[in-house]
């Protein structure tokens, strides 16, 4: 398993972006992503300088992805 490097709200955005997920809702401080339409469960992303690995490597589980393959496109 790859080591999770500190990034980003915004570069977590757009590395979901590259999986295909879409920004549904926005807000000063977060941004809402689903995958596809009929994909049950949103991804909230917290939009800090730098976002804590828990917090990453649970987005990154509940997008339905891997460690490697979010790293392998950041």
């Amino acid at each position: 398993m790859s080591k999770l490097p500190v990034i980003s709200g915004l570069k977590a955005v757009k590395t979901f972006h590259a999986f295909g997920f879409f920004v549904s809702r926005q807000t000063a401080s977060q941004r809402v992503l689903w995958k596809k339409p009929g994909w049950m469960s949103p991804c909230s992303v917290p939009l800090h300088k730098e976002l804590k690995q828990g917090t990453l490597r649970n987005l990154i589980k509940d997008a339905g992805l891997t460690v490697d393959e979010f790293v392998a496109l950041l």
